[in-house]
């Protein structure tokens, strides 16, 4: 027979990659993927709806739980398999107290970590936007920033709001050590009435949240990626030429190649 033959042991050629059964499971009960290339190995993370904290959320609600993202970090972290770790970010929000327990492994990693914000990173999303070694946001994310809330009953003492502005302290800390924004700018944003319907707090979106410090950088998947797999082969000491410094370090935004100067 002249026709071409496979005996079962072909190979994916150049940087052609197959997506295998078991990626799809992996994708459909954690909503996570694992791929290789010879760029590296990069596990996609994906943080959605919002953060559960220690109670169930009803089923009807989108969210993610922190028991099942935090193994999975340490994981990560430790498998010699793993080059790099992508977080693809789409939250409103959630409990405090998980977020920020999230955000704090994230921080903590050694792996290279980018975040990517699409849609949406608000609330406790903003500390999880920032805790990656390089943070990304899509030109129309937004980003909400407020004063620390609490849903239900709640003793009407001063103890009560000094528990509240203590949380909220931590909260500020951990995104301005994270970032390139000023403790004033962000309590600033936190605190501005008037933009808002019947609440206090800024909503700002994707160049904005360039321009101010809180995120490093204007782009998309492509630009998450190519931070990536550069900071990959730094870590395998190959020579790569130098990363570009935030674009608000220099006055203006850079969007896919166009400058764009924001006053």
């Amino acid at each position: 027979m002249g026709g071409a033959q496979n005996n079962g042991n072909t190979q994916p050629s150049g940087e052609e990659i197959v997506m295998t059964e078991a990626q799809r499971k992996q994708i459909q009960e954690t909503a996570s993927s694992t791929t290789s290339s010879p760029k590296g190995v990069v596990h996609c993370l994906t943080i959605v709806g919002q953060i559960e904290g220690h109670q169930i959320l009803p089923q009807e609600v989108k969210s993610t739980k922190y028991e099942h993202v935090m193994p999975q970090l340490a994981a990560i972290e430790e498998s010699p398999e793993i080059d790099g770790l992508l977080i693809l970010l789409n939250t409103v929000g959630g409990d405090i107290e998980a977020g920020l327990a999230i955000a704090e492994l994230i921080a903590s990693m050694k792996k290279p970590t980018v975040s990517l914000v699409l849609g949406g990173g608000h609330s406790i999303g903003v500390p999880l936007a920032v805790a990656a070694q390089r943070s990304i946001i899509a030109p129309s994310a937004a980003m909400t920033i407020h004063p620390v809330r609490l849903t239900g009953v709640v003793i009407g003492v001063p103890q009560t709001y000094n528990y509240f502005s203590k949380i909220q302290d931590r909260i500020v800390s951990f995104v301005t050590k994270h970032s390139r924004i000023s403790r004033r700018r962000f309590i600033e944003m936190m605190m501005k009435t008037g933009e808002l319907a019947a609440d206090v707090g800024t909503v700002i979106y994707g160049e904005e949240a360039v321009r101010c410090g809180l995120i490093d950088q204007l782009g998309g998947l492509s630009d998450a990626l190519e931070w990536l797999h550069r900071e990959i082969r730094v870590r395998r000491g190959e020579s790569v030429p130098e990363f570009p410094v935030p674009q608000a370090t220099r006055g203006g935004l850079k969007v896919r190649g166009h400058d764009k100067t924001l006053e």
